[in-house]
């Protein structure tokens, strides 16, 4: 008798699920959103975590010179920085081996960090230059909401102390500004100069020399998107607070008191205030106040790196706006952008399109160009 085939089975209804039901879909979602406001706390959470470093450099810049005042110890003092602590100057413990120190400045209400690490850990300019390139790399932070020339006869001091102390491993500095940063640095360079020239000891002739200081070890700086001219963000905070002062109603004058609690560092963003004089003089809070021009430093080669939120950096809109934040002709400056500057003072501008204020400091291209010209 032929052997006949098996009956054919019926699919297994255990290897073959069914699909979800239309009630069994609508309560996956209701769960699903339930947990959206635990997910969306536990996010916030976690990035406060991971930025918390930001908290007092925020409190700094808003509030800075009302702390440093009544002697706050959450006042932040102008120090290199190292693993997320103040490190004295005779502790960086500099090899002679490298000749060249890079050191980088952050902008308003900013840290040191901004120059190390950035998106999942990756590493930014500052790591990637110290491993690419025989080059030290330091980071300073100060407290942003301090005069910018407070600020700036505190680098100054902290540069001569350094280059005192480490003499072979700064015979070239290079410094690294980003927006408030980068006017730090030029009122450092300011005083500096006249520090050198008051402290110059007189020959036997009688005839004064001039002192070696930091300034002579100065060879690059670059400048990151730095208000040179100043911010309209501030210059329209300003506008803001004197026509509610003039309406001078209850409210108009309440609001304005509060916009004039912003601390002098940020007020000094207003025209780029660098020097004492001018924030010292009695029609400094005038609508057109005094203001000193700070030229460049001879011998020494600007970069001024400006960003730009557009594709076309020629327009009217990319000299105000800028990146956002600095507007291009702001950040070129009137110092800067001189045709006649003298032949002692090197000047390059590069303009990167399609960025905002923040990107500048993480930026590939960016990164690169420092690279190439600290490398020169």
């Amino acid at each position: 008798m032929p052997d006949t085939p098996p009956p054919s089975l019926p699919p297994d209804d255990a290897s073959s699920p069914k699909p979800p039901s239309r009630w069994q879909k609508l309560g996956a979602a209701a769960r699903k959103a339930a947990g959206w406001p635990g997910s969306g706390l536990s996010y916030l959470y976690q990035t406060s975590l991971a930025n918390r470093h930001f908290t007092l450099p925020v409190l700094n810049g808003a509030f800075g010179d009302q702390l440093a005042a009544r002697h706050d110890p959450r006042t932040i003092q102008m120090s290199f920085r190292r693993h997320g602590a103040d490190v004295p100057v005779s502790h960086l413990h500099l090899s002679p081996d490298r000749h060249k120190t890079v050191i980088f400045l952050h902008g308003l209400m900013g840290d040191e960090l901004l120059w190390q690490t950035g998106a999942g850990a990756a590493p930014r300019f500052g790591p990637r230059l110290h491993r690419e390139l025989p080059v030290h790399c330091l980071y300073v932070r100060f407290n942003s909401g301090l005069h910018i020339s407070e600020n700036g006869h505190l680098l100054s001091q902290l540069l001569t102390e350094l280059v005192a102390t480490y003499p072979e491993a700064t015979q070239e500095l290079v410094l690294v500004g980003h927006s408030m940063g980068g006017l730090v640095i030029r009122s450092a360079g300011y005083y500096g100069t006249q520090d050198a020239a008051a402290s110059a000891p007189e020959s036997s002739s009688g005839e004064s020399r001039p002192a070696v200081s930091w300034v002579k070890h100065l060879k690059t700086v670059f400048l990151l998107g730095v208000p040179n001219e100043g911010s309209f963000l501030e210059q329209n905070s300003y506008l803001t607070s004197m026509v509610l002062r003039k309406i001078n109603l209850r409210p108009t004058r309440f609001v304005s008191d509060l916009i004039d609690r912003r601390s002098n560092g940020i007020k000094d963003l207003r025209y780029a205030r660098l020097v004492d004089e001018d924030w010292q003089h009695p029609h400094a809070d005038h609508l057109l106040p005094p203001r000193t021009l700070v030229p460049p430093l001879p011998g020494v080669h600007y970069h001024i790196l400006v960003g730009s939120l557009l594709k076309s950096t020629a327009s009217a809109l990319a000299h105000y706006f800028g990146d956002g934040l600095v507007g291009a002709g702001s950040a070129i400056g009137t110092v800067f952008g001189d045709p006649a500057l003298p032949p002692d003072v090197q000047v390059s501008t590069r303009t990167f399109a399609q960025q905002h204020h923040g990107s500048l400091i993480s930026n590939e291209q960016v990164y690169q160009y420092l690279k190439e010209n600290i490398r020169s």
